[in-house]
């Protein structure tokens, strides 16, 4: 982690742990602006933080990553509804003791029969008549046999191998528990959960409202009474916004480098923190429809990008450039700079990877008096339209000639599902900092979430292999050969890895910001307004 000094603080510590120097005070609204519409309100469903960052406070999971902690590893996942877990002998076997007495929002009791029936949910044994509408992280799950429930308050996992990971896949913002006795139909729309706040209301282009849970399990929290997320889909207008002080938090992660400078001039007094996300800005090439079936039409696209130029454009230089895997000293599992510039396209010399890139273009008919016309499809948010503008300008090196059209979060994953695109300027958020989430969600060859349908069984392989690894050391040499390969095949070409800042007014304490996970900390439980 590389925090950011601002105004004689670290920002990545100061706004988190300064609160706990003075006593938490209760009551007050906590005014948050959300930068668009959730396609849905079922965290299960979903596959964006625009679900995450309102929904999660709705719920809890079995464990947890400590929401006090900027950085999510193993050892920061601490007890949520489960007291404590232990492994079988044959580390085939994850039994969680629960929590008693948990309530959900509606009055009815948590047991470990609501665990089972989550992960049939999540594994597809809930039946035709209950299931999800979409299952983004069904590939987390392909390594587990059942789960059993021994009584009301004990659950056990049963995986068909050893999964050293599994701890950290539950511990996500992505993993929580959901009722038995409540449809997937209605947590699209009314979610009922066990956690700190309940649900009160969602208008499409308005705002979000949840509101304290008065019966909530650990006693004392949350200190807020509520949250409202108004919806402001321009970003300027919700900086001023902030600035004015209509809002006392701005959406996770949607000030750049650029307006965090416009923020500290007209509002020194803000709280900014500036970290990693664990969230890569990638392409998204079609390979099963030309033009991209063609395999050295996709080498010329990745050798054609200056990386280095999309840093500096967009972060003023404070981004990553890296593979598959976040990179080092942010991520735990990213290879190293040297093997990683080795790969074809990815070194620094610009110049050399686009002769190359001509080359290829000119194998496939193209040339200066002859371009390559396409449409470079995007996401209608500016982490995804800015970074769209700048490839299409440097496609033009190559003769390509690409048209940015901008598609509405609504629609946006159903088309890339369907593979409604040529070519889309896409970003991947990893919800857990390991290779288990990032390779089964995003490059298996049956999940949901591989949009590109890439499908290489000899890397499938290769992936199951290091899922069971216990050595970290080998492991990680074992995910770096997986990550060369998945970049020489150009499974998901990666453009950089984004850095960006989350901004409080004075008072907002409480909060400390992950830095390998925009998914994983927004509980809200310990956040309170000191005003």
């Amino acid at each position: 982690m590389r925090p950011i000094v601002l105004g004689g603080v670290v920002a990545a510590f100061l706004v988190g742990f300064s609160g706990l120097a003075f006593a938490q005070k209760s009551g007050g609204i906590l005014k948050m602006y959300h930068r668009d519409n959730p396609p849905t309100l079922s965290i299960h469903e979903s596959s964006t933080n625009s679900t995450v960052i309102p929904m999660m406070p709705l719920f809890n999971n079995l464990i947890v990553y400590d929401q006090t902690k900027a950085q999510n590893s193993p050892q920061s996942i601490v007890p949520d509804l489960a007291k404590s877990w232990s492994w079988s002998a044959d580390n085939k076997a994850l039994t969680f003791k629960l929590q008693e007495g948990v309530k959900w929002h509606d009055g009815k009791p948590f047991t470990a029969k609501d665990v089972v029936c989550t992960f049939d949910l999540l594994t597809g044994k809930a039946g035709d008549d209950n299931k999800l509408r979409t299952n983004p992280r069904k590939t987390w799950y392909s390594n587990l046999e059942s789960v059993t429930a021994n009584g009301d308050y004990e659950a056990t996992i049963h995986l068909k191998h050893p999964q050293p990971s599994l701890p950290s896949l539950l511990a996500s913002g992505y993993s929580p528990m959901y009722p038995c006795h409540v449809p997937a139909a209605q947590m699209r729309t009314k979610p009922v959960g066990t956690g700190p706040f309940r649900f009160v209301s969602f208008k499409q282009n308005e705002g979000i409202k949840i509101e304290r849970n008065p019966d909530y399990w650990k006693k004392g929290k949350p200190y807020l009474d509520g949250i409202e997320f108004t919806i402001v889909p321009n970003r300027g207008t919700a900086m001023l916004s902030f600035v004015s002080g209509r809002f006392d938090i701005v959406f996770p992660w949607e000030v750049t480098i650029p307006i965090l400078k416009d923020i500290k001039t007209q509002l020194p007094a803000a709280q900014c923190q500036v970290t990693s996300m664990n969230n890569s800005t990638n392409l998204i090439l079609n390979r099963d429809a030309p033009p991209f079936d063609n395999p050295d039409l996709r080498q010329a696209v990745n050798l054609g990008m200056d990386r280095k130029a999309f840093v500096d454009i967009l972060n003023q230089g404070d981004a990553e450039l890296g593979g598959v895997m976040q990179p080092p000293s942010d991520g735990v599992w990213g290879m190293p700079k040297a093997m990683f510039e080795a790969v074809p396209g990815y070194g620094p010399d610009v110049a050399k990877n686009r002769e190359q890139a001509r080359e290829l273009m000119k194998k496939a008919g193209y040339g200066p008096d002859k371009h390559l016309q396409l449409k470079v499809q995007t996401r209608g948010i500016s982490l995804y339209k800015d970074p769209a503008v700048i490839l299409a300008g440097q496609l033009k090196d190559i003769w390509i000639d690409a048209e940015v059209e901008i598609v509405e979060t609504a629609q946006w994953f159903t088309r890339v599902g369907r593979k409604q695109y040529q070519v889309g300027l896409n970003t991947t958020g990893n919800g857990v900092d390991d290779p288990d989430q990032n390779y089964f969600e995003n490059f298996s060859c049956k999940s949901e979430r591989n949009y590109t349908g890439y499908c290489n069984p000899e890397i499938e392989k290769l992936m199951e292999k290091q899922s069971q690894m216990t050595d970290v050391e080998a492991r990680k040499k074992l995910v770096w050969e997986i990550d060369r390969k998945l970049l020489e095949d150009n499974a998901r070409p990666i453009v950089m890895w984004n850095r960006a800042a989350i901004c409080m007014q004075p008072y907002v304490k409480g909060y400390v910001a992950n830095v390998n996970s925009v998914y994983n900390g927004f509980r809200y439980e310990d956040i309170w307004l000191d005003r």
